[in-house]
């Protein structure tokens, strides 16, 4: 039986052959680029073509990332219609998350209409609602992998399970893909061989199908040509190109190219996500499925460092929780796992059950080469690496290497838990974040230094930085950490004047007279503890079609006189605050402008999962919605439009109260969210204006 670690590395190392995978095929996409044109503008690709400030989010791994969490909001092994809620809960409206290529040409978008237009999963996806062009696009292997990472050794029910998510948009051939990636993620965790490995794919696919055809071709043609891949390649576009497939991206060509460059790469996972990206068509799609199926088989190795290190074990997602948008790659393999350890009835580690639902974050850098997106500014002499130094807590340390510092050097080492357009020269799936640090949160580290050349004098500080202003903000007293014990640091972070906080580390400066070489170690990094926020509209700017430190579905919101706007055909939606926050008020001025819905939101998982209390139609009203709406109190109330009211929502444990103007109003009680993001909602047409914004959490 697989340990809990040998599960964890294995998801880990598949994860980072996702993200690899997509990065290295994102900037040579069709249609412009064709096979020729790679060929003759990189000629044999072995690097990222493009560097990028941040590698904005991209679908192929927006879907792995939320689509597995029908398995945490419903059962551990949903159903169609579960996995279909999901897509709807956790997508904005046309933005974001999926490609929005137009109904009947786009089959996510297709299928997200269709659920939306109350046609239920598997039919939303079915080849007889949607037709074959449609439902047997790239995308039921693309979004797949995880539900082959939560069955390590068991690619039977990994591929029952992939066939049953990908039928939310899928058919045919369509379903197949799904099974056949799946399944191989499964068996790579246990697999000692490329052959044991296709068997696994092989067998649990229709042998009739299309997909087994261009499978059984490319492995034909490998055993007879096994040292040239672009003759295989050729072989492809004769038999099986775009030309004899419907449809903007059909899985049946990037099928046999993800098969070929696993094949000609030999089980090795840089080679096979470059082979792919090289052979064109769908290449982020292509060499991100390659890359988890034989980064989980191979497992971390030295030679994926030059491809490891622009990933810096971090993602960014487009879904509507802008927490969970910064992805930790560490921590999202860890969930993984649990997810893993619970399919199988296995015990699972308390710290990984708690790092699912953490309001904060936990980073020990135990996975060997974990940097958990940790970065530098300043002077350009701070380089970080991982170390296998022993901690409190176990192996595993963030090295950061100071270089040849001089007397009143400085630079600083953070973490991002915001950030902003700028920070992004891509953004093709229009990335939203909300702040994951708020003040009042308490920061924890460990450091120790290990001085190689100098006097040693080699001092630090925690700080905080501004997401408007960069404003750089000390906490603390600088201090010089230990040479022989872990420096416990600690501080409560600080208000910056209602900014969200874009950075928060340390500051690093040499204060000695020699030039100083060495290493200052980060054993681990933990925010815990509840947060406030002071969102004052006059400060915040538009940006992405929204407000700093919000994310949104539906509606059009604006920054107006110091206030926010939102007007609306439709329900309309901007939530802010952290996923797993629980007990807590929101606070504003709401001034009614039009329409009968003008709310706001606690514990929102989503855009189908929440809870709201405001103006409703018949007066004042506290609502819970889960695809559905439920009313839970209600009163009436002689609301004026163009009035401002003073409306404060608040949740303690099951406990729901609404305030208006100072008097508590409405209270219920409800046990079916226990934590969330909060926000405001108009429930229907209208138009509204909002003040300045208190969230206080306890």
């Amino acid at each position: 039986m697989l340990s809990n670690n040998e599960i964890l590395n294995r998801i880990y190392a598949g994860f980072l052959g996702k993200a690899i995978g997509v990065r290295l095929g994102a900037p040579v996409e069709p249609t412009l680029w064709t096979y020729e044109r790679i060929r003759d503008a990189y000629g044999d690709i072995t690097e990222y073509v493009r560097d990028y400030k941040n590698f904005a989010a991209d679908d192929d791994t927006n879907g792995p990332i939320y689509f597995i969490r029908a398995m945490r909001d419903y059962q551990l092994e949903p159903t169609a219609d579960q996995v279909a809620k999901t897509w709807l809960n956790y997508a904005a409206d046309g933005h974001g998350m999926y490609w929005w290529g137009g109904y009947g040409i786009s089959t996510e978008n297709t299928a997200y209409r269709n659920l939306r237009a109350g046609i239920p999963a598997p039919w939303s996806g079915s080849i007889a609602q949607n037709g074959a062009a449609i439902a047997e696009q790239i995308g039921g292997q693309i979004f797949i992998d995880s539900w082959g990472w939560v069955n390590p050794g068991n690619p039977e029910r990994a591929a029952a399970m992939s066939a049953t998510a990908a039928s939310v948009a899928h058919d045919g051939d369509g379903l197949e893909g799904a099974r056949f990636v799946a399944a191989m993620i499964a068996a790579a965790f246990t697999a000692t061989s490329l052959e044991e490995l296709f068997a696994v794919g092989n067998s649990v696919i229709d042998e009739n199908s299309e997909y087994a055809r261009v499978v059984g071709a490319v492995q034909e043609f490998h055993a007879e040509t096994p040292e040239d891949w672009r003759a295989c390649r050729d072989m492809l576009e004769a038999d099986f190109g775009y030309d004899r497939y419907p449809g903007v991206c059909h899985i049946i060509p990037n099928a046999g190219v993800m098969v070929l460059a696993m094949l000609y790469g030999d089980g090795d996972m840089p080679r096979t996500v470059e082979i792919a990206t090289m052979c064109g068509w769908d290449t982020d799609c292509n060499a991100g499925n390659a890359g988890a199926i034989i980064g989980t088989f191979q497992g971390t190795q030295p030679n994926w460092n030059k491809y490891r290190g622009p990933i810096n074990d971090f993602l960014i997602a487009s879904g509507v929780v802008g927490s969970i948008n910064i992805v930790d790659i560490p921590t999202f393999a860890r969930e993984l796992g649990v997810l893993a350890l619970d399919l199988d009835g296995r015990e699972v580690p308390d710290l990984w059950r708690e790092d699912t639902t953490r309001r904060g974050l936990r980073f020990d850098f135990a996975l060997e080469g974990s940097t958990h997106g940790f970065r530098t500014a300043g002077i350009n002499t701070l380089e970080l690496s991982w170390s296998d130094r022993e901690t409190k807590t176990g192996k595993g340390a963030l090295q950061i290497l100071v270089d040849r510092f001089e007397r009143e050097h400085s630079g600083r080492v953070f973490w991002k838990p915001f950030y902003r357009k700028s920070d992004f020269d891509d953004e093709r799936y229009r990335p939203m974040f909300s702040p994951v640090i708020t003040t009042g949160q308490t920061v924890t580290m460990d450091l120790q230094l290990d001085p190689l050349a100098g006097d040693g004098n080699l001092r630090v500080v925690p700080y905080v930085r501004g997401a408007i202003s960069g404003q750089i903000k000390e906490v603390g007293a600088w201090e010089v950490p230990s040479t022989t014990d872990w420096t416990e640091l600690s501080f409560t972070v600080p208000d910056m004047d209602g900014e969200a906080i874009d950075e928060v580390g340390i500051n690093i400066e040499y204060f000695g007279r020699l030039k100083f070489l060495g290493h200052l170690y980060m054993g681990n990094f933990e925010v815990s503890g509840v947060g406030q926020m002071h969102i004052d509209p006059a400060k915040e700017v538009e940006e992405w079609n929204a407000i700093t430190g919000f994310t949104w579905n539906r509606g059009y919101w604006k920054l107006e006189g110091g206030r926010i706007t939102c007007l609306t055909d439709s329900d309309a939606d901007m939530w802010t605050g952290h996923a797993y926050a629980k007990n807590l008020s929101i606070s504003t001025d709401i001034i009614p402008q039009a329409g009968e819905s003008h709310l706001l939101v606690v514990r929102s998982q989503g855009t189908g999962r929440f809870y709201a209390a405001g103006f409703g139609p018949e007066g004042l009203v506290i609502l819970k919605e889960d695809f559905g709406t439920t009313v839970l109190a209600q009163t009436s109330f002689n609301r004026k439009i163009g009035q401002s009211y003073d409306i404060e929502f608040r949740v303690d444990g099951d406990v729901l109260e609404l305030t208006v103007d100072g008097t508590k109003v409405l209270e219920t009680q409800d046990t079916s969210f226990a934590h969330g993001m909060c926000g405001l909602r108009m429930g229907s047409a209208g138009r509204m204006s909002i003040g300045v914004v208190e969230i206080k959490e306890w």
